[in-house]
This record gives C-alpha cells, sequence and structure tokens, in this order.
C-alpha cells in the first residue's frame, strides 16, 4: 500500500509538471523569448506577432531551389527570428516606381515601402501616400534612434517638409558605378587604358577591328552596357540626367544644359560606329549586353564597380581572361568621378493607411534588422557559409554562397556596416579565381573613390510642380534621345538638344526654375 501511493503521489507530480509545462508553453510571452548574449530578445512566439507587408526589388536572383521571393530560406528564418510576421511584396527593381504607383493607386501598397530615389520618397509625401513618423521613432524605437544619433548626417536626406517621412541608413560605400576592361586584350594589342574620351573611343576603335578575341571574324562589340551605362557616359560631361548643377549660382537641371550635347554627340559615335550594340534600346533587362561580355565579345564594361558574378561567369567561359577595373576618364570639361551615392541607402517610407500599432511593430522591426538580423543576411550562416579568419569572415564556398546568401541582402532593409578594400583578400574564399577577384574589387572600390563625383548640392529640390513635370518630361526626352543616337542624320545631337530644352519649357520648365532657384536660396546654408 505504501509503495501504491508513493507511485500515485509520483504520478500526480509527473501529471502537474507536464501540464503547467504546457501552459508555460502555450502562453509564452515576449519577454519570456530566448535572448542572445547581449541580452537582446531574439525570437517572438507566431501567436503575439503582428504581420507587416514590406516592397522589395525582385532582381531575379532568387534560384529555383531555393523557392522564391516571398517564400525562402530567409523569409522563413525573418518570420521566425524578428518580432512581426512579414509578407513580402516583390517588385521589378527596373519597373519599381510604376508598380508601386498602381499599387498605390489600387489602395493595394505595402505598409513599408522601399526606394533609393529620394525625389520619388518626396513625390509620395506630397501627395499623402505616406505619413511622417518622428515621433513614432521617438516613442517606440530604441536601437535605431540611437543609430540616427551616432549618424545625423542621414538626417537632412530624411526630412521633407520639416517631417522626418523615411528611416534609411548610411551605406556600405559611396561608390556605385565603375567601368571594367579587358587587360588581356589590351596587352595582346599594345594598348594602354584609356584616360580620356578620344583615348577611349580609340581603344574601342582597336577592340572592334583588332580581333583580340582571336577568332579570325569580326564579331567583337566592344563596349558592354547596363542600366549604369547612361549615367555613366553622362558623368563625363558633367550632364547627370535628373541632377541639379550650380552654375554661376544659379541651379540649371542636368539634361537641359548647353553641354549637354556632348553627352549625345558621344553616345551617338558609339552607336554610329558599332562600339556599343547596335540593339541595345531593346534590351532593356540589359541580359544581351551581360552575355556579350561573359562570353568574351566585349572588351569594356559600363557598369558597377563590383561585379563579381558576372567576372566569374566569364572565367568559366575564358579561363585566361582578365577583366580589370578602369579608371575615370577626362573630357574637354575636365574629370569627372563616376557615379558616387549621397550618404543615404534605400529609404523606407511608411503607407499613410497604417496605424499606430502596425507602425509600432514596424519600428520594432527595423530595430531588431539593425541589431539582429542584418548580419546573416548579407554574410549567411558561420560555420557554413563563412568561417571567421584573422578577425573577418571568410567564405567557405562561393557556389554555396551564391545560391544560398547573394540573394538574402534584399530582404536586409538595415545596414550597419562599411566596407573596406584591405578586407575583400581576407573574406575572400581561398581558391584561386576567388583571390584575384577580391584583389581587383579592392582596387576598383579604390579608383571609384579616388576621383571625386561632382554633386553640387546633396540633393534635389522637392516640390509638387517638379515631380511633375519630370514625370512628365523623362519619358519624351527618352525618345527624343533615341531618336539622336538610333536616327542616323533624322536628327543631329544639337537638335536633340533643342528639343530638349524646349519640351523642358513647354512642360513648365521655366517655372520650375524659379521655384528651384528660391528654394536653393533658401536653403543654400544648409546645403554644404
Amino acid at each position: 500500500m505504501k509503495k501504491l501511493k508513493q507511485a500515485m503521489m509520483t504520478m500526480m507530480v509527473i501529471t502537474m509538471s507536464v501540464t503547467m509545462l504546457a501552459a508555460c508553453s502555450s502562453n509564452k510571452t515576449v519577454s519570456e523569448k530566448p535572448v542572445n548574449s547581449s541580452g537582446t530578445a531574439t525570437t517572438v512566439n507566431e501567436e503575439n506577432k503582428k504581420e507587416i507587408s514590406i516592397s522589395m526589388f525582385d532582381r531575379g536572383k532568387v534560384p529555383t531551389e531555393e523557392g522564391t521571393y516571398e517564400n525562402n530560406r530567409w523569409t522563413k528564418w525573418i518570420n521566425e527570428k524578428s518580432p512581426v510576421h512579414v509578407k513580402w511584396v516583390p517588385i521589378a527593381r527596373n519597373q519599381a516606381q510604376p508598380k508601386l504607383n498602381a499599387l498605390i493607386a489600387a489602395g493595394e501598397a505595402p505598409d513599408l515601402i522601399w526606394e533609393y530615389d529620394r525625389n520619388y520618397i518626396s513625390q509620395l509625401a506630397n501627395q499623402g501616400a505616406i505619413q511622417p513618423i518622428g515621433d513614432y521613432i521617438d516613442k517606440y524605437s530604441t536601437t535605431y534612434k540611437a543609430y540616427l544619433e551616432k549618424h545625423p548626417e542621414l538626417l537632412p536626406y530624411l526630412n521633407f517638409n520639416g517631417k522626418i517621412y523615411a528611416v534609411s541608413f548610411a551605406r556600405e560605400t559611396l561608390a556605385n558605378h565603375g567601368m571594367w576592361i579587358r587587360q588581356d586584350w589590351l596587352d595582346k594589342l599594345g594598348l594602354k587604358a584609356p584616360t580620356n574620351v578620344e583615348e577611349f573611343i580609340d581603344v574601342a576603335r582597336k577592340f572592334k577591328e583588332g580581333d583580340p578575341d582571336g577568332n579570325g571574324q569580326a564579331d567583337t562589340v566592344p563596349i558592354a552596357l547596363s542600366v549604369s551605362s547612361n549615367s555613366i557616359d553622362q558623368a563625363f560631361f558633367f550632364t547627370s540626367e535628373n541632377q541639379w548643377y550650380v552654375e554661376d549660382d544659379k541651379l540649371q537641371f542636368g539634361r537641359t544644359l548647353d553641354r549637354y550635347v556632348d553627352t549625345l554627340t558621344f553616345q551617338k559615335q558609339l552607336f554610329d560606329e558599332g562600339l556599343i550594340d547596335k540593339e541595345y534600346i531593346t534590351d532593356t533587362n540589359f541580359q544581351r549586353s551581360g552575355q556579350l561580355l561573359t562570353t568574351g565579345k566585349a572588351g569594356i564594361y559600363l557598369a558597377n564597380w563590383d561585379i563579381e558574378e558576372l567576372n566569374n561567369n566569364l572565367i568559366k567561359n575564358d579561363p585566361t581572361a582578365k577583366l580589370v577595373p578602369l579608371e575615370s576618364i577626362s573630357s574637354k570639361y575636365g574629370k569627372n568621378g563616376l557615379y558616387q551615392e549621397a550618404p543615404p541607402s534605400v529609404f523606407t517610407a511608411f503607407n499613410s493607411k497604417m496605424n499606430e500599432d502596425q507602425i509600432k511593430s514596424a519600428i520594432q522591426f527595423i530595430d531588431w534588422m539593425l541589431q539582429d538580423g542584418w548580419e546573416p543576411l548579407r554574410y549567411g550562416e558561420e560555420g557554413v557559409h563563412f568561417n571567421i579568419v584573422d578577425g573577418v569572415r571568410q567564405k567557405t564556398d562561393p557556389d554555396k554562397f551564391k545560391n544560398e546568401v547573394a540573394y538574402a541582402s534584399e530582404y536586409a532593409i538595415m545596414l550597419d556596416n562599411v566596407l573596406r578594400p584591405e578586407t575583400f583578400l581576407a573574406m575572400a574564399a581561398k581558391d584561386e579565381q576567388s583571390q584575384n577577384y577580391a584583389k581587383e574589387k579592392g582596387k576598383s572600390l579604390e579608383l571609384v573613390m579616388k576621383n571625386k563625383y561632382r554633386r553640387d548640392i546633396p540633393f534635389n529640390p522637392d516640390f509638387p510642380e517638379l515631380t511633375q513635370l519630370i514625370a512628365t518630361f523623362n519619358p519624351i526626352a527618352q525618345q527624343i534621345e533615341a531618336k539622336v543616337v538610333t536616327g542616323g542624320n533624322s536628327m543631329t545631337p544639337a537638335q536633340g538638344l533643342n528639343e530638349l530644352q524646349k519640351e523642358w519649357k513647354r512642360l513648365g520648365g521655366d517655372n520650375v526654375e524659379r521655384l528651384a532657384q528660391a528654394w536653393y536660396e533658401a536653403n543654400k546654408d544648409n546645403l554644404n
């Protein structure tokens, strides 16, 4: 009997323990979630999570075996670890603004809206599509609020009409555009890297005529283009199309400057002489241009400062190829750096339909991303995608990283990182190809930052008349410029510039210039 009573008591204790454990599990609160080494909560019970939706850029880089932009290992990881449940809304990168505009007009825009273009965020603010969030940051944020105190240079860019309408983070580097050239082709033809526009055209001609790939056929297209190419051409002549320049203390719009004729002349010459692909107008996603480079048919690439994936594809097709960075070239107007970014990276704005509870959840997500979320999305998992070697992360397997991690950075709406050329070699995998590219990547970043990019004012004026004018003017300008470049004798560069200036005035350019100048006069003391 005594043993029976003891057994019954034991059963009761076990039953009570199991019941209490189950109750604790089913009623877990936010305060009971696991913490990391710094004492910060790392996961939240799914039952307590709010859902927010966030737009993101679809660059077509999620491998089929990984899933989709909406559902893959990283979306699952984010929803497991972050304080919210995120519904991602992919937007094709080359159609981002039209697609977002359509979603906004239909009342279907996501809660958080991404864009790199500050003017576009300004446009959304003026339309009432997004809402000011400064008070909510003060009220609900800890990590991001402290981050802004460390990076006050961001604040002028986040302010629209005297209020904070977006969050952003300091870029890993201001470098963006870059040029690359086949050093092995230069060596074979006895050429030197070009330093000015005239030499650039001469090298391109010799790449076209000199059979640098040695196949005995005249099938070389010297210059491959990318989404950045037009801006690179414009930088040579200080005529960036959507940028304002201060000329004799007056603001003038880049696409209507008199010297824009030199940009058009340069682009037309490249086309007429067959130095660029004749089908570039229809190559809207620049896949064809990328193939010209990677299949060894192009010797110059106008693109970005880091082109690791394309370089790797080129080496697979031609192991003897040697692609090296090319420094910016000068024109008769002097030497401009290639396009460099302003300090803030992508802007994240809050849909005006969000209520305070949703905003609170979104800000908690931003705090989590800045503190705990971005590093795995940027570098992957330690021991799987990288190892710590001499204090830096070193990739273990470039192909595995490319397939499983490369696309994940699209989800990092916050980063806290600085790129340093001296770390690239240590971070790269130890195979010869990875080491060789890491060396050239470091040189590329140094060359891009060597020459300062001309930016007379840190950001463009923002007022409704300007955003409306540019939205109407840009597609008209593109048609005029395409006619100049590809239309033979139908329109000269001088005639094209005249048409651009006429259309600008017809659409209200004179009034916009007066408003822009008034904005400049009122703000010039705070723009340096």
